[in-house]
């Protein structure tokens, strides 16, 4: 099979096995959306504020902005399977330390750790696709994350499961979910390890070419000065604020306004999965045969429809409120599916010869993650309702209403 991108021909088995190894990654990449499950048993077993327990899944995300940047960089370096084999040894140890204890130090290195793990997987792993895949890149991506969403749906299963007295969970009741996600970890990064993935390094740069790395630096953010890469990087910041802020704020939404319990309530991130993973595999179809315009359009309709939704739970009597949230709920979960994607891809098809560098930018965007949930808890906490946390998310919507028209690609 021809593979364009790299000008050199690849067996069908290798690309089989590329790709195959590489989809693996992205369900591992999954594994950062347990921070909102986590938190929310963390904030129950610890007795800890909004405000402290959203820190935990902002401390996840803050690692995107100081770490986006040099994976990219580091990427010019040592290349991308490289980078992606260093985010999955990472991934793995922050999945370690949780077993042995749920102390909050031991979960904020924890939550750290995965933070770090995942930017280098997320801002190397989407240009290594991107060199088997010349057409399609969003809807290949979409793709990615439909696999990546499956490990984020089965999170909440598998700490409800845990937590449940009646079930067997080596003692660790919810924090069953890092070994078992630990154990998936080291298989992905035993496949990676032996597949055959040769690639440039850089960006289009010759030996002769190599720049200092303080030079890669500024050359990478200098980047942002251009007015469509910033308006694709804020338009990631505010798709993972959304997504993170859903999936810690469901449960607490169902808890307050439908009167029920943590590990009834906990079915509500597993229903934002479910709807997300549909968006992601629909996605991965409609983004071949419909303009990227449009289903982003579709998508982001989906998602003002879905804060409306929210407002009208958290004004109505308990029983009405449970199922204007479960409305909510799956509408934020389809609309905000292919959101990253479509950004990310109009950022590269703008530059393709800038693909590291911009990979670093749009992953840096994950910032999003950290602010949105920062904010959501101190507004909860202000106005003593989640309805803050609600207006918070419904800011980030606004925002990709006005990006509508600049997507092009």
């Amino acid at each position: 099979m021809e593979n364009n991108n790299q000008g050199q021909t690849v067996s069908q088995q290798t690309l089989k096995l590329a790709m195959t190894s590489m989809m693996f990654c992205f369900f591992t990449m999954g594994f950062v959306d347990l921070v909102g499950t986590a938190s929310n048993y963390v904030k129950q077993d610890l007795s800890l504020s909004d405000t402290v327990a959203n820190f935990l899944p902002s401390l996840v995300f803050f690692w995107f902005l100081i770490f986006s940047v040099p994976t990219g960089v580091l990427m010019n370096k040592i290349g991308r399977k490289k980078t992606v084999m260093l985010s999955l040894i990472v991934t793995v140890v922050s999945l370690l330390l949780p077993i042995f204890s749920e102390n909050f130090v031991v979960m904020l290195v924890s939550f750290s750790l995965l933070g770090i793990g995942n930017t280098l997987m997320q801002t190397s792993l989407n240009p290594l696709v991107s060199m088997y895949v010349k057409d399609h890149l969003a809807s290949t991506l979409t793709f990615g994350q439909f696999i990546k969403a499956i490990a984020s749906f089965l999170a909440p299963i598998i700490a409800s499961w845990g937590a449940a007295a009646t079930i067997p969970s080596l003692g660790l009741g919810w924090r069953v979910l890092f070994p078992i996600y630990m154990i998936v970890g080291i298989l992905a990064s035993l496949l990676l390890q032996v597949t055959p993935i040769k690639e440039d390094t850089g960006d289009n740069e010759t030996p002769a070419e190599k720049k200092s790395l303080g030079r890669d630096y500024i050359d990478t953010f200098k980047l942002l000065a251009n007015p469509y890469v910033l308006l694709c990087f804020f338009g990631i910041m505010c798709h993972v604020g959304i997504d993170v802020g859903t999936n810690t704020t469901a449960p607490k939404l169902l808890q307050q306004y439908a009167g029920l319990a943590l590990n009834d309530a906990a079915w509500a991130t597993s229903l934002y999965f479910i709807f997300r993973t549909i968006g992601c595999m629909t996605g991965s179809f409609f983004l071949r045969i419909l303009k990227t315009r449009t289903f982003f359009i579709i998508s982001v309709t989906m998602m003002t429809l879905s804060m409306v939704c929210m407002f009208m739970g958290a004004s109505s009597s308990a029983e009405v409120s449970k199922w204007w949230l479960y409305v909510g709920i799956a509408l934020v979960g389809y609309g905000n599916s292919n959101v990253f994607s479509m950004c990310f891809s109009q950022a590269m098809l703008y530059m393709p010869d800038k693909k590291n560098a911009i990979s670093g930018l749009m992953i840096m965007g994950l910032f999003g993650g950290t602010i949105f949930p920062l904010v959501m808890g101190i507004a909860s906490d202000a106005v003593h309702s989640q309805v803050g946390a609600v207006a918070v998310m419904a800011i980030g919507v606004i925002y990709l209403l006005t990006f509508i028209k600049q997507v092009k690609y």
